[in-house]
C-alpha cells in the first residue's frame, strides 16, 4: 500500500498518529542518519583512503595481511568521528524511546553517535567502532582512545587487537541478529531510516515486520529498493523529519 498521493504533511500525520498508538516501536538505522553529522559514508571516497575500496581494509584477510594499515585506517575514522556530533534525529529517537512503551533501536552503524545521544536499548548489528576485542583472548572492552597506536595490544594478554566491528565476510552476532529478528516481529510500527536497504540479512527486518503486520514508514534522501514494500517514503533528512515525528 504505498502511498504516493498524500502530502508530506499527511505522510508525516500519519506516521505520528501512528507512533501515538503504538505499544512496540522498532527503527532501523542505516549510514544516512549519521552522514548529516558529517560522518562519511563507507561507500564514499574520503581523502587518502581514496585509493582503497573498503572491502580492501574492512576484511579478516586485510587484518591478517596487513594488520598497521587497516589500524591505520580505524585510527583516522576514530579520529574523524570524536571530532563530530549526534544531530537532531539522533536526539529525536531519544526522545520517541523516552514516550513510547516498547522500543527497540537497530543500528547498521558503527560511530556509537545512538549511544552518545542517549539511546538505551540499543542493537548495534555490525559492532561498534569504539569498543576492541583481542584476538587471542577474545575479550571485549571500551577504549575511547582517538588514536589506538600502530598495533594496539591487550592489556590480559598481549594479543593484538582488532576493531570490535564485523567485517565484509563475517557474520553478524546470531543472537544480536535474533533481537534485532524478535524486535521487527513484535513491533506495530517501524521506521527505517537512512539505509540503502541492500545490506542483508539487516535489509530483511522491515519485510520481516510487515509481514507480522506493522506499519513500516522510511524516512530517506531518495527510494531504495525496500520502498516499493512499505507502507510510505518521507522523502527528505531524518535530522528535519524524525524531530517532526515526536514533537
Amino acid at each position: 500500500m504505498h502511498q504516493v498521493t498524500m502530502s508530506r504533511e499527511e505522510q508525516i500525520g500519519l506516521v505520528k498518529a501512528r507512533l501515538q498508538q503504538a505499544q512496540e516501536v522498532v527503527v532501523l538505522t542505516g549510514a544516512g542518519i549519521s552522514a548529516e553529522s558529517g560522518v562519511p559514508t563507507f561507500r564514499g571516497d574520503d581523502g587518502i583512503w581514496q585509493h582503497y575500496r573498503a572491502t580492501d581494509l574492512a576484511t579478516p584477510e586485510a587484518f591478517a595481511r596487513d594488520p598497521e594499515l587497516v589500524w591505520a585506517f580505524y585510527n583516522w575514522r576514530r579520529e574523524l568521528i570524536s571530532r563530530v556530533e549526534e544531530n537532531r534525529a539522533h536526539r529525536a529517537l531519544v526522545v520517541l524511546e523516552q514516550t513510547v512503551p516498547g522500543f527497540t533501536l537497530v543500528t547498521q552503524n558503527v560511530d556509537g553517535l545512538h549511544r552518545r545521544a542517549g539511546s538505551k536499548n540499543l542493537i548495534e548489528v555490525h559492532g561498534n567502532l569504539w569498543r576492541v576485542q583481542c584476538t587471542e583472548c577474545a575479550r571485549i572492552s571500551v577504549d575511547m582512545s582517538v588514536d589506538m597506536g600502530v598495533l594496539p595490544k591487550c592489556k590480559d594478554c598481549g594479543g593484538l587487537l582488532r576493531p570490535d566491528v564485523v567485517w565484509f565476510g563475517e557474520s553478524l552476532d546470531g543472537r544480536l541478529l535474533n533481537r534485532a529478528e524478535d524486535a521487527a516481529r513484535a513491533c506495530d510500527v517501524m521506521l527505517v531510516v537512512g539505509t540503502s536497504g541492500i545490506v542483508y540479512p539487516v535489509a530483511f527486518l522491515p519485510a520481516l515486520a510487515k509481514g507480522k503486520g506493522a506499519f513500516v514508514a522510511e524516512i530517506n534522501m531518495e527510494e531504495t529498493p525496500l520502498s516499493p514494500g512499505l507502507d510510505l517514503t518521507i522523502l527528505g533528512k531524518a535530522g528535519d523529519v524524525i524531530p517532526l515525528l515526536v514533537a
